[in-house]
């Protein structure tokens, strides 16, 4: 099951403020943006992934999100969001305020909540290697394997940071010029 996460990086390439923006606040509004420029009919990060993935996008929809990119960043900077980089900011102020609360009210609960997330998404993919699962029960049990996987990533994500370097690596070298490999 794919998430917003997972699409951001190839969306950043070629339209850096909804590449921003999917992974933050305002995610699936701008999930539905990427998904109408895209051609998807349900604009869920499933079947834009399954888009990117299986090579059915065209010129036109690369164009088509490109101008969906320059709509938004029109709208964005009249919002006072300068560039993509403020809605990065946003996302990253929100989980520092996060971070910073769970330091002063010593709350263990999101900690708790890790814990049970973490022995919940593992406990399961183990019972689905070891033991056949009912016909009757497999969607129902990938619907959930999916969210647990999706809740541990944020989990994770919140503990241990995530790779925003990665994104920001990515894209300059997406920007960058090759070279024919001689060494100066």
């Amino acid at each position: 099951m794919s998430t917003w996460d997972d699409i951001k990086p190839w969306v950043s390439k070629l339209a850096p403020y909804l590449g921003a923006a999917v992974g933050g606040p305002f995610g699936a509004g701008v999930g539905a943006i990427i998904g109408n420029a895209l051609g998807v009919k349900d604009a869920s990060p499933d079947s834009i992934a399954q888009a990117i993935k299986t090579g059915t996008l065209d010129a036109d929809h690369i164009l088509a999100l490109q101008q969906a990119e320059k709509d938004f960043a029109l709208k964005m900077q009249a919002a006072g969001f300068a560039n993509a980089e403020a809605l990065e900011e946003i996302a990253f102020k929100d989980r520092d305020s996060a971070r910073n609360r769970e330091i002063q009210v010593k709350d263990h609960t999101p900690a708790i909540g890790f814990y049970m997330i973490t022995a919940g998404f593992f406990g399961l993919l183990a019972m689905m290697l070891f033991h056949a699962v009912p016909e009757a029960n497999k969607a129902v049990l990938y619907v959930m394997t999916g969210s647990l996987g999706t809740a541990w990533v944020g989990c994770t994500g919140y503990y241990y940071g995530t790779t925003r370097s990665s994104g920001v690596k990515d894209q300059m070298l997406f920007n960058s010029t090759p070279t024919d490999g001689v060494k100066a």
